[in-house]
Order: structure tokens, then C-alpha cells, then sequence
């Protein structure tokens, strides 16, 4: 069973087991308009939750993406590298940027669910 979880940064997390993917959501997209560069976090690199994990830069503006959640790096979205559009295109499925190994789950209880995120959303 996943589960995804939402900051108020616009990072969206999926958690399956002890492995979550993270990305941003179709709101952050669409308010970056066209993306043309991606840089995605290494494997193996240990992030803090909330701490600076990725940028994506578009055609508007250029910014961080940070770790919903702490833990270790275990994969990251190489298409996005050459196919940055990916993330306009399917931001919370094929636009995901990284995945990382959660070693507390009591991590996603500062989040928020998909309801309080859409809440949150309608109030911007």
C-alpha cells in the first residue's frame, strides 16, 4: 500500500515500504511554467528533512526542491536530465526526481494528505 504525503513547499513523497519517491506537484509545475533543467541528487547521499535536495529551473525561474522526508538516496530520475519536460508533463509519475530509503516514518506526520494539501492549495 502507498501512500503520499505533501509540504508546503509543493513536494509531493510516495511511500512503499521503507522507500519513498519524491517529486513536486502539478501546482509547483504549473506555477514554474516550461522546465529546461533538472539536477537530481546523487545515490547514496544522506538528506535532512527539509533540507536542499534538487533544483529545477524553467523558463520563468530557477529553484530548490527539498527532501520531504530524510534519508539515504537510493535512486534518481535520469530522464529528467535529458527530458526535463517530464516533470511538466507527469509531475507526480514519470517526473519524479529522486527516491530515497526512510529510515523514521514518524517523518511523515509533519506532512500533509492529499486533502489538507488540496486545502492548502485553494487558499494561495
Amino acid at each position: 500500500m502507498s501512500e503520499t504525503r505533501y509540504t508546503n513547499q509543493h513536494e509531493w513523497v510516495r511511500v512503499e515500504g521503507d522507500e519513498a519517491t519524491v517529486g513536486i506537484t502539478k501546482y509547483a509545475a504549473e506555477q514554474l511554467g516550461d522546465v529546461v533543467f533538472v539536477e537530481v541528487p546523487e545515490v547514496g547521499r544522506s538528506l535532512a528533512q527539509g533540507g536542499e535536495a534538487a533544483v529545477v529551473e524553467s523558463v520563468k525561474a530557477a529553484s530548490e526542491v527539498y527532501a520531504p522526508v530524510g534519508g539515504e538516496v537510493t535512486a534518481a530520475n535520469a530522464d529528467l536530465t535529458g527530458d526535463p519536460a517530464k516533470v511538466n508533463a507527469d509531475p507526480e509519475g514519470d517526473g519524479w526526481f529522486f527516491k530515497l530509503r526512510i529510515p523514521d516514518m514518524a517523518q511523515l506526520e509533519k506532512l500533509m494528505t492529499a486533502y489538507q494539501y488540496a486545502e492548502f492549495v485553494k487558499g494561495l
